[in-house]
């Protein structure tokens, strides 16, 4: 009697024109609640996943800070403005001019200067600083160039300071752009520049010329450094090209066929040959005594 109550009862509730819509939209809310809660899901995983990964990438690769400062060489002088370039580097492809005026005779002999020498116009004295940060590799009186310092930097660059009166550094101590090292004095190997300061900036040993890079990185120096090296490289390829193969060269038999009816050299020749061997080459190097 039960059974077909509800039966009639669900016969009843099935006429009803809002049950089948009503059931079709309960069972499409929830196949779409189902979709969200199965993409969200993936998505937190996901989400995990990419974490791990960037942290243990962040670690591989540490960030270099952003307010780090990249420091361009400096005049080794408190105000570059006060002071001016005695004697110039030699440069072997300037000018015979240039190339004279850089020259320091000193001994009784011309030498050619690997830096530059920088005085005020007054005479007096200055505070030398550094011109880069770095550590003082070397700080001792020299006596012919005075107190010398050295600081060493990075990619290879070491910077040089003599003719110093004194030194406020030690070796070992590490110091700033612009910190004061000592005060400019005179020294026996110049003694035309007077008071002075010399100045030599040093890439992988080799001098190059301050004035070059004064106001620029040491990447400056790197990438001349590496062009350099490219066209040695270039120019010994070149030569290596030019060179003949001892295939291809002539042997002597070939150079010199013998043949009876060679004539002996004419008296022109040899008198030619006197003259040649009598012609000697001028002294052209740079440190020549003066007369």
């Amino acid at each position: 009697m039960r059974e077909e109550q509800k039966q009639s009862s669900l016969k009843r509730l099935f006429r009803k024109r809002w049950v089948f819509p009503a059931i079709y939209l309960s069972s499409a809310a929830l196949i779409v609640a189902g979709a969200l809660w199965f993409q969200l899901g993936k998505d937190e995983n996901t989400g995990k996943d990419n974490v791990a990964e960037n942290g243990a990438a962040q670690q591989e690769n540490p960030a270099v800070p952003v307010n780090e400062t990249v420091e361009n060489i400096a005049m080794p002088v408190l105000d570059p403005n006060a002071v001016q370039v005695k004697t110039p580097f030699y440069d072997d492809d300037a000018s015979e001019q240039e190339q004279e005026a850089a020259l320091v005779f000193y001994d009784h002999t011309y030498h050619p200067n690997q830096g530059i020498d920088l005085a005020r116009q007054d005479g007096k004295t200055f505070d030398v600083t550094a011109a880069l940060s770095g550590t003082v590799t070397k700080a001792e009186k020299d006596p012919i160039l005075g107190y010398v310092v050295e600081i060493n930097h990075e990619q290879g660059v070491t910077t040089v300071y003599q003719s110093l009166a004194d030194v406020k550094v030690e070796a070992g101590d590490t110091v700033k752009q612009g910190e004061v090292i000592g005060k400019a004095g005179q020294s026996e190997f110049n003694k035309e520049a007077g008071i002075h300061v010399h100045f030599e900036i040093r890439k992988d040993g080799k001098p190059v010329n301050p004035i070059d890079y004064i106001d620029k990185p040491l990447t400056a120096l790197t990438d001349q450094a590496e062009d350099r090296a490219g066209d040695d490289r270039a120019a010994t390829n070149k030569e290596k090209q030019l060179m003949p193969s001892d295939e291809t060269a002539p042997t002597e038999t070939e150079q010199t066929p013998a043949d009876d009816n060679t004539t002996a050299p004419s008296d022109d020749h040899s008198q030619q040959n006197e003259d040649a061997s009598s012609y000697k080459t001028p002294d052209a190097s740079i440190g020549m005594a003066r007369a």
